[in-house]
């Protein structure tokens, strides 16, 4: 039996704690989930006209950067189809309407979106579907050159989904293809993997994987069957993290899984949760060993849930995580979907439950930030969202963190920074130095010492090699000095430089 207390351990210390102010971290992940799948967020809608898919996401961005976010997470293979022109997969049927058809007037949506991200100082990362391959098979829209149509034999139907089977060695390999191309040919940050291994349960259906267990059973006995799901999921896992950094060793690959491991019911060091679904027993996914193992970089399980609440507390499960790191960078995934007025929780009916989830993570040691699903809640900016954020937890800009899991890469300082003062506006430019990826601009007081380490002195994020604002009481030369550093492939800070007045 559990053991049930009214008020977690975790929430009475962050109560007590909370008396105190935390200091606001200079580096912190603060990522947006964009879903195309069913065009959740992007594009609203399929067979959109090209400009105003574009219009969209710059849209989507600009909101990120006024959320004062870092980060972009963009899921371009939803159901084995490409945001981008592959060699293995058609084109995404969410783009054009039509799967297998291209943008008409032709662009590349992958490539746009880092030209865009990039100007805008966010990260991006490559957000991929492993197994999903048709959403309802019902309507029979797959192209020609799709993957169930090419190669049928590698994919199970359960439900009215149609997924690669995990079982087949030739799975593993074709999903390590699209990796290895992607990473190839276009500058991402990280390549990010959710929470769909083995599908969810249906009621009263089991999975239909016999044959492919009778066919490569390996070292697994008949009735060891769940073992060697597992086994499968973690070997696809290995081999991306092998695949990616044999080619781009800086590159980093994490995983947000479902919120619950496995519950302390099932295993002593689980958490005290009575999820109906877990990672381990459920999806086959043991995200544990792959943190132990070094197989992924960081971890952003989704804590959908609110705090205090009886079968998932987000305080006990925030908790239990930032216990179980591993070494891996930790992110909570918060929901900021939940936040509406007809949520029949009344604590999702106002934005006070996310700030209070982020309150919270501040206090717990091992949590690095957060990424939210998903980014169409940033347009309707649910109970103030926006101005309860840049009032509280994110009032200061904030660098992604450091991962030291991956290779690193060290930045020069960028060269010849000047300031030109005229017509009421002030410009700031430079040059890159070598493995500039964007550069952070910092403004002083006259007289007050410059140090960068605190994030209430960063005045702008860009990957541009320029700023221009208005020259305002709290801009201008005569009351204020800026410096200007640069920021590495893997976020490694160059040594800042002064500005010189021309």
């Amino acid at each position: 039996m559990i053991r049930k207390t009214s008020i977690p351990l975790v929430l009475i210390l962050f109560l007590i704690s909370s008396c105190v102010t935390m200091p606001p971290p200079k580096r912190e992940m603060r990522a947006i989930w964009i879903a195309s799948v069913v065009n959740i967020d992007w594009p609203s809608e399929s067979g959109l006209p090209v400009e105003a898919q574009q219009k969209e996401l710059i849209e989507l961005l600009d909101l990120a950067k006024a959320y004062h976010l870092n980060t972009v997470i963009l899921q371009i293979r939803p159901v084995t189809d490409a945001f981008y022109p592959s060699p293995y997969e058609p084109w995404s049927q969410y783009l054009s309407g039509v799967q297998g058809e291209p943008p008409s007037p032709y662009y590349d949506p992958l490539a746009f979106a880092i030209e865009q991200s990039r100007k805008r100082g966010l990260e991006l990362h490559l957000w991929l579907n492993p197994y999903r391959a048709e959403m309802d098979t019902a309507r029979d829209a797959l192209a020609e050159n799709h993957p169930a149509r090419t190669h049928p034999e590698m994919f199970i139907t359960y439900g009215n989904t149609r997924y690669f089977n995990p079982g087949l060695p030739e799975t593993r390999e074709h999903v390590s293809m699209v990796v290895a191309d992607l990473v190839r040919h276009y500058d991402m940050d990280a390549f990010h993997f959710d929470d769909y291994f083995y599908p969810y349960p249906l009621p009263g259906l089991e999975f239909p994987d016999s044959v492919a267990f009778a066919m490569h059973p390996g070292d697994f006995q008949p009735h060891q069957k769940e073992e060697w799901r597992r086994y499968n999921i973690d070997r696809i896992i290995e081999m991306l993290q092998d695949t990616i950094k044999s080619i781009k060793p800086h590159v980093e690959f994490g995983i947000s899984p479902f919120g619950v491991w496995r519950n302390i019911a099932d295993d002593p060091s689980g958490s005290d949760t009575r999820a109906g679904v877990t990672n381990y027993d459920d999806l086959y996914a043991d995200i544990l060993k792959w943190q132990k193992k070094g197989w992924i970089d960081y971890v952003t399980p989704q804590l959908y849930w609110y705090i205090g609440m009886e079968a998932a507390d987000y305080a006990v499960l925030a908790d239990w995580w930032s216990k179980n790191t591993y070494g891996c960078h930790l992110y909570i995934g918060q929901g900021l979907y939940r936040l509406r007025s007809d949520n029949p929780n009344r604590q999702w009916r106002s934005s006070r439950e996310i700030i209070r989830q982020l309150d919270m993570n501040r206090e717990i040691p091992n949590i690095d930030g957060s990424m939210f699903f998903s980014a169409r809640t940033l347009r309707s900016n649910p109970f103030r969202l926006h101005e309860r954020l840049l009032s509280g937890p994110y009032q200061y800009r904030a660098l992604p963190p450091v991962n030291n899991r991956v290779q690193q890469i060290t930045a020069e300082p960028p060269m010849s920074p000047q300031l030109h003062h005229e017509n009421g506006y002030i410009h700031l430019s430079w040059e890159a130095g070598k493995n500039n990826k964007y550069y952070v601009v910092y403004r002083f007081r006259k007289g007050q010492t410059a140090s960068t380490e605190h994030p209430e002195n960063i005045f702008y994020i860009t990957g541009e090699q320029s700023v221009r604002f208005e020259s305002t009481r709290q801009t201008r030369p005569d009351r204020y000095y800026y410096m200007v550093s640069a920021l590495s492939p893997t976020n490694q800070e160059s040594v800042p430089v002064f500005f010189s007045e021309q």
